[in-house]
Parts: C-alpha cells; structure tokens; sequence
C-alpha cells in the first residue's frame, strides 16, 4: 500500500468507525513494536549477559589488564554513534538506518564470538557497540514516527519491561550460557534473536523513503565523537585507573571541553547539523534533557550500589544479582504502565515527571539510612519507593521531549534525549563511585587499621572470595564500611534528584492528541503551535 492510497483511504476509514481502521492499523503496530522491543532488548541485554563471563574470557584470551576495555570500548563507541544515527534516519529515513544497524550489532556479535584474544574482542566490542548506539535511538525515533504523542504512553510499559527482563534476566542467562556452552555462546545468542527482529521489521515496516539534499556534518560528527569519548574516558578511568588529578584525566577533560565547544560553534554555522540547536529552544525538551540526565546519574548508581549492598552487608548470593533488585524492578515497571494508560486516557502528563522526582528523593533517602541491620525486606521496600519514581520518568522524558520538536527532528532529539542519560549514567557511576571508595577506605583505615587499608587499597568493591577469606574482625568493618560508602552515595543521589524535582515544576504540560473523541478537530482548526502539532499527529499509512 503506498502512501498516496492510504491518503485517499484515510477518509473512508474514519466514515467506517473505529473497528474498520484501528483493528488492522493497531496489529500491525503490535507486531513492529514486537521487532523494536527484540531490536532493544538486544543492546540492554548484551553487558548484563558478558559480565558473568568475563572470568572465563581472561582464563581462555588472557590479557587481564585490558579487561575493562570489553566493556569501555562497547559504551565508548554506543555513547559517540548514538547522536550520528539519529541524524542519519532523520536525513535518508529510519527504517534503514536501523536495519543497517542491527547488521552491524550482529557481525560484531558474530566477530566477538570469533575472538581469538583480548585485543580482538575489544575490537569487536566496538563494533557492537555502534550497532547498538542505533538501535536504542531507532526503537525510539521509529515508535515516535508510528504512534502518536498520546497513544505512545500505552507502550511505556513494554519498553520498562524490556529494561527489567534485561536487569533480571541477563546475569542469569550470561551465566548459564558461560557454564554450559562456553563463553562465545554470550555473543552468538545475539544471532537468532537479531535475524528475528531483522526479518520482522524488513517485511512488516513501511516507512516513507528520504533523499536529503544536504550532507551529514562530518565535522561535528568528529567533534562530537571525541568530546564524548573523553567525558567517557575520564568518568571510566577517574579514581580506577587514575587519580582525578593525574595528568592523564587533565588531558581528557581538555580535550573533551575544547572539542564540545568546537561542536557547538560548527552545529551554528551548519546546513545539516547532528545535533540541531533549535531544539534546546523548547523548554520543556532542555527540561526533559537535564531531567534525563539526572534519571541516568542516580538510576545507574542505585543499580550498581544496591546489589553490593546486599551481598556485602546482607550476605545475598552473587549469583542471582538480578533478582536482588527485583522489588525495584517491578515497581518500576507497574508504575510505568499505570502511567502509560493514565497520558493515553488523559493527554496529560506533568504531574509525573514531578511525582516520579519526588519519589525519587525520597527513596534515595530512604536507601541512604540503610545500614548493617536493616532487613531485606525493608530495603526491598525503600528500593520500591525508588523503583516507583523511575517508573514516571523513564518513558516520559522521552515522550515529552519527542513531543516538542517537529516530526523532521524526531531522530536527532530521540539521540540527543538517549545520549544525555547515557551520560548521566556514566557520571552517576563514577562520582558515586568515587564517593563510596574513599568512604570505604577512610571506614576500613579506621576500624580495621593498616591490614584494613590494605585490603581495601587497590579495590573497594571485594568479591565473595576475598570476603570469604577475611578475618572476623575485618570482615565485621567491610559491612560497616559498605554500609557508610553507600550511605554517602545515596545521599548524593538524593542531593542530585532535587535538581531534577526543580526542572520537573519548569514542564509546560502541552496537551497530547491522537486517541479519543475529544482530540479530533474539526478541518480548518487553527493551532497556535504548528511545530507542535507537526510533531503530535500521527504518520499514517506506514504500516503495511
């Protein structure tokens, strides 16, 4: 069915009622969607399923000292492509930007697999990871091409609950697959489900072709990839592998600062620019951003966190780490859905971003008064507060900032809403981080003396062996000291959510259209915001 069909029988189809035009448009909706939520699931699923492996890679590659580079390299190069991707569906059209992406996801799970040492698998990693950079922003820019603002908020759910499985499910997977069938097994997986999602969307997605007249800003694209890359290097390797104030992480904050501003200048001057400028105009999309950001900053931390907490202090098993942050998960995931049917019942949506900061704070206070004797089921009650908080914001910062730019920029502020939670996340872990470390070590120096500080010298975060070998007495001040460091984390984290309750209560509530009696208009009805209505109506007759 080609475009200019469906325009003629877009009239017909709304004379015949409901049941003649929603029933077939809505499946085939439902089985793209299925497509996207595999496509998603494959780029937060990978890190959660090789980490358990990662013990087995160094045993059969070697190369212990570039381990953390399997997993650098795949953020670094997800981080950087993610801004280019978007731009490049929204110049020559999302369906092939994100097929071509899934390629290139699959040949690097495919060559990871293949590795025959460390410096190849880093190689490879890399190149998963510019896959994956387009597959979370054409799940996202293509779902906003799809479904209208306010009908969108009926797949919040399916997008939390993809994030849940990921969390729960990947370390329980990655080590079955490792103890099984070998760690390559951690990389072929990927095939089978990427050539599903590969099939789904080449013969159930029909989006209307683009040719752009201009080229893609090559130079911003260079710039921004290497402002980007040292933001991510210096948040990676501060405090780990370099002091803060070594001159290594000088160097990188130099050049990351020098290069981010060089970008802004050519983003002014440029025809195609990679990240427009003209859409920080809308208050609400530089709201969503820092609000963004912010999620990333304290959601990833509290993921990291948390389940140290509770081995350490609580004495939970490793081995099921996913589980342990299930209270927070499906809180999260419930929440989400609720608020997904109250914007699609509704149209309206502000109330949740200042909801879901409040419980923000308030969980992470809540998780900053834990200590050695709180119970699981206290921090699995406080890790729900949290849990509940995320869940009305995780999905409606994205369709807020989709909301306010026009239908031509829908990938680039996708991208550009993905990339500064990416960030937030990776600053989130390593300022947390820090923070935790040197309250560990200063614990551990204080109660457990010289032999403490030792044990902690090279590595706060110890694992169940070297708990396990410890003396009673220092095993006693690593609880306190865990329980003190993720005191002082969380305590950050509720510090740095109050900044996103504050952005939160700046949100212009635009009403959403697109469902219900109520939002049609008749022909001819004027709207004071043409770039806002651009970007709510729905693309119709994309859908084969």
């Amino acid at each position: 069915m080609n475009d200019k069909t469906t325009a003629r029988a877009e009239p017909e189809l709304e004379k015949a009622g409901p049941a003649a035009q929603g029933e077939p448009r809505q499946r085939s909706v439902r089985v793209v969607l299925m497509a996207l939520m595999i496509a998603m699931l494959l780029a937060m699923l990978d890190n959660m399923i090789v980490s358990p492996a990662m013990p087995t890679i160094v045993g059969d590659l070697g190369g212990l000292e570039h381990l953390s580079w399997v997993v650098t390299g795949y953020t670094l190069a997800t981080a950087a492509s993610t801004p280019i991707w978007g731009k490049v569906g929204d110049m020559y059209g999302r369906k092939g930007a994100f097929l071509t992406s899934i390629v290139i996801f699959l040949a690097g799970s495919a060559l990871s697999g293949m590795a025959q040492d460390m410096e190849q698998l880093i190689g490879f990693r890399a190149v998963q990871g510019l896959g994956a950079g387009g597959l979370m922003v054409g799940v996202m820019a293509i779902i906003g091409d799809l479904v209208p603002p306010r009908e969108r908020g009926k797949y919040m759910g399916m997008m939390t609950g993809v994030m849940a499985v990921a969390m729960i499910g990947g370390p329980l997977v990655g080590g079955t697959i490792t103890d099984h069938l070998g760690w390559r097994w951690a990389f072929y997986i990927n095939l089978p489900l990427g050539a599903v999602a590969l099939a789904m969307v080449t013969a159930v997605l029909h989006l209307p072709k683009k040719k752009a007249e201009g080229r893609i800003d090559y130079l911003g694209a260079a710039l921004l990839t290497v402002g980007i890359s040292a933001l991510v290097l210096v948040t990676t390797w501060g405090g780990t592998e370099y002091a803060w104030s070594s001159a290594v992480i000088m160097e990188l904050i130099a050049i990351g600062v020098v290069s981010l501003i060089g970008f802004l200048l050519v983003q002014k001057k440029a025809a195609e620019p990679i990240m427009p400028l003209h859409i920080f105009r809308s208050r609400n999309f530089s709201l969503m951003a820092v609000i963004g950001f912010i999620t990333g900053f304290v959601m990833f931390g509290a993921m990291l966190f948390l389940p140290l907490f509770q081995q350490s202090v609580q004495g939970a098993s490793a081995t099921n780490s996913g589980l342990l942050l299930l209270p927070m998960l499906l809180s999260m995931m419930a929440v989400s859905m609720f608020a997904g049917r109250f914007t699609t019942a509704t149209g309206k949506y502000k109330v949740f971003p200042i909801a879901g900061t409040v419980l923000m704070i308030v969980g992470f206070f809540l998780l900053a008064q834990m200590d050695t004797g709180t119970t699981r089921l206290t921090s699995g009650l406080y890790m729900a507060v949290l849990g509940a908080g995320m869940g009305f914001l995780m999905q409606v910062t994205m369709l807020v900032a989709q909301n306010s730019v026009e239908l031509k920029d829908m990938g680039v502020a996708s991208s550009s809403a993905t990339l500064f939670r990416t960030l937030g996340s990776s600053f989130g872990v390593a300022i947390m981080g820090a923070l935790f470390n040197d309250r560990v070590q200063d614990v551990m120096a204080e109660r457990a003396g010289e032999l403490g500080g030792k044990v902690t010298e090279k590595s706060a975060q110890l694992d169940a062996d070297s708990l396990a070998k410890l003396p009673e007495q220092v095993s006693d001040a690593y609880k306190f000291a865990v329980a003190s460091g993720t005191h002082s984390a969380f305590l950050l984290g509720t510090a740095v959510a109050v900044i996103a309750l504050l952005a939160s209560l700046f949100v212009k509530e635009i009403p959403l259209r697109g469902a219900g009696p109520a939002d049609k208009k008749p022909a001819g009805d004027g709207d004071a915001n043409p770039a806002a209505r651009a970007a709510e109506e729905p693309v119709t007759g994309v859908i084969a």
